[in-house]
């Protein structure tokens, strides 16, 4: 049996002054390393079930990106973020047949660079994997009207 990995601390600093305002890079991946996010109607509906999130209030989402084998999101959380993902990863596996693996990663953005930075690398992300020539021909991703 493989070693079972670590699982990731998503407690919000308590010493924040305002934790909904944080903004955080996240980071989901698919169980297998492949394709399987992108085949098929599955990359809509991805897409279909962030919004509706977003609508519902359960986070606020800026931009989604789905990469064959993961997505990048820049989202908020009025609650706390670790059940916020766990329901939608949950939602995604039972009513899309989604496979994710266990945990996923969040970095909580600190400056307004941070912010530039982060925007920039998902866009390029489908670029520098080689998938397309510009971010703007990526059709798996999701821009706010209004961002956070």
């Amino acid at each position: 049996m493989p070693p079972r990995r670590k699982q990731l601390p998503h407690d919000t600093p308590r010493w924040l002054e305002d934790p909904s305002a944080e903004i955080y890079f996240l980071t989901i991946c698919a169980e297998k390393r492949g394709d399987d996010l992108v085949c098929g109607e599955l990359p809509g509906k991805l897409l279909e079930s962030i919004r509706f999130y977003n609508d519902a209030k359960k986070w606020r989402v800026n931009l989604a990106v789905i990469m064959p084998d993961h997505i990048h999101f820049l989202a908020a959380c009025d609650g706390k973020l670790l059940p916020a993902v766990r329901a939608w990863k949950h939602w995604t596996s039972r009513h899309l047949g989604a496979a994710w693996q266990r945990d996923f990663f969040e970095h909580r953005l600190r400056r307004e660079e941070s912010l530039t930075q982060k925007v920039s690398y998902i866009l390029d992300n489908p670029v520098r994997a080689g998938l397309v020539q510009h971010w703007e021909k990526w059709p798996h991703l999701w821009i706010a009207e209004r961002p956070v």
